[in-house]
C-alpha cells in the first residue's frame, strides 16, 4: 500500500470519528469541509392558565427564556385558550419541524400520546404526565420524555409549618384548622395536599385539613370561593394548589387576615398573606430536556425531579419562620433526603 494511500485512511477514519463529536455539538459538516451551527428550535405549548398564572406555565416559559440565552435555541410559544387548542398548538410546532415540542401540563397526557405517535420523528416533552390513550392508559413512545415530580415532598415541607403554627396556637382563628385548594383533581395537585396534609397531621395529630376543588385553573374568583368557604369554616393557613386560579385563594386568605401558601413558584408577591410556598422547579426541569435535545442526549421515559436533586422544594414567604419551625423543616428535608421519611403521594383518608 502506498504511503498516500495510507495517509488518505488515516485522515478518512478520523473524519469519521469527528463526525458523531461535531453533531452532538450541533454542528453539522458542509460540503466545503467547513461547519455550519444548528440553531435548534423548540416550541412550548401552555395549558390554559397561560403565561401569566405565576405557577407552572410561568415557570416553563422560563426555562425556555433561559434556554434561548444560554443555549442559543429558537423558542416559541403556543398559549392555548381551552382543551381544544392542544392538537393544533402541538401539531403546529411538530409539522414545522420543531426539534423539541414541550407540552406543559397534566391534561395534554391523552393529546401528547396521540400527536407523538403521528410525528414519531419529533422529540416531545410532556410537563406533569406520562402520554396516555383516550382511556388514561399510560403509552410509552420512543420520542417522549415525561418530565415529573415528587410534589407530595413540597407539600411536606409547607405542611411542616402549618401543622406548627397551629400546634403553638400562632394563627388567628384559633379553631386548630388549616385546608387546601385544588384546582382540578388530577395527581400533580393531589401529590402536593397530600404531603401537606400528612406533615401537618404529623407535627400536630389533632389539626383538621379541609380540601376542596374549584374545577379549575384560571378564574381565580373560584378559588377565593372555596377558600372563603374553608375560612369561614375556622381554616387559618390556606394552601393553594390551582394555578391561576389559586392566586384568588392567597387574595381572599390576605382579607380575612388569615395565612396563605403559594404552589410551584415563589409567590410571596401575589399576596402579603403568603408565609411560604411548596415550590417544584418546572424551569428548572425545562431547561435540562432542552439541554438534553441540543447536546444529543435525550431519553425517552420518566425523568423525576425531586428533593434529592433539587427539583421540588419550598420558598420563605412573607412570615420570618420562628427558629424551632425552621428547624423542623431543615429536618423534615434531610429525612425525606435521606429516606428516613417516606411522604404518600395520595391523601391521606
Amino acid at each position: 500500500m502506498t504511503r498516500t494511500r495510507t495517509r488518505f485512511l488515516v485522515i478518512t477514519s478520523l473524519l469519521l470519528l469527528l463526525v458523531p463529536a461535531l453533531a452532538a455539538c450541533g454542528t453539522t459538516t458542509t460540503t466545503g469541509g467547513g461547519t455550519t451551527t444548528k440553531q435548534f428550535k423548540v416550541g412550548l405549548v401552555t395549558d390554559t392558565g397561560g403565561l401569566n398564572d405565576k405557577s407552572f406555565n410561568h415557570l416553563a416559559d422560563v426555562g425556555l427564556e433561559n434556554a434561548k440565552s444560554q443555549l442559543g435555541i429558537k423558542g416559541d410559544v403556543k398559549e392555548s385558550h381551552s382543551d381544544t387548542d392542544y392538537v393544533p398548538n402541538l401539531t403546529g410546532f411538530a409539522s414545522q419541524g420543531y426539534d423539541l415540542v414541550i407540552a406543559v401540563g397534566f391534561l395534554m397526557a391523552t393529546t401528547v400520546g396521540t400527536v407523538s405517535q403521528q410525528f414519531p420523528n419529533t422529540k416531545f416533552a410532556l410537563i406533569d404526565a406520562e402520554p396516555s390513550d383516550a382511556q388514561g392508559n399510560p403509552v410509552p413512545r420512543s420520542n417522549v420524555v415525561s418530565l415529573l415530580f415528587k410534589e407530595q415532598e413540597a407539600g411536606a415541607l409547607v405542611g411542616t409549618i402549618a401543622g406548627m403554627l397551629e400546634k403553638q396556637g400562632k394563627t388567628k382563628l384559633g379553631k386548630n384548622t388549616i385546608s387546601a385548594v385544588g384546582g382540578i383533581s388530577i395527581p400533580p395537585v393531589n401529590h402536593y395536599i397530600a404531603g401537606y396534609k400528612w406533615a401537618a397531621q404529623k407535627e400536630d395529630p389533632g389539626v383538621k385539613v379541609l380540601v376542596g376543588y374549584s374545577n379549575d385553573f384560571t378564574d381565580p374568583t373560584k378559588c377565593a370561593g372555596v377558600a372563603n368557604s374553608q375560612i369561614a369554616s375556622g381554616s387559618d393557613v390556606v394552601f393553594q394548589v390551582a394555578g391561576g386560579c389559586g392566586n384568588g385563594a392567597l387574595q381572599a386568605a390576605g382579607q380575612k387576615g388569615v395565612f396563605s401558601i403559594g404552589v410551584d413558584s415563589d409567590q410571596k408577591a401575589v399576596d402579603a398573606s403568603v408565609i411560604a410556598s411548596a415550590v417544584k422547579r418546572v424551569d428548572v426541569a425545562t431547561f435540562t430536556a432542552i439541554k438534553d435535545v441540543v447536546n444529543g442526549t435525550f431519553k425517552s421515559g420518566d425523568d423525576v425531579f425531586s428533593l434529592a436533586n433539587d427539583g421540588v422544594g419550598f420558598a420563605p414567604g412573607n412570615l420570618t419562620l420562628p427558629a424551632d419551625i425552621q428547624a423542623e423543616v431543615d429536618k423534615m428535608t434531610a429525612d425525606i433526603k435521606s429516606g428516613a421519611a417516606t411522604v404518600p403521594d395520595t391523601i391521606p383518608a
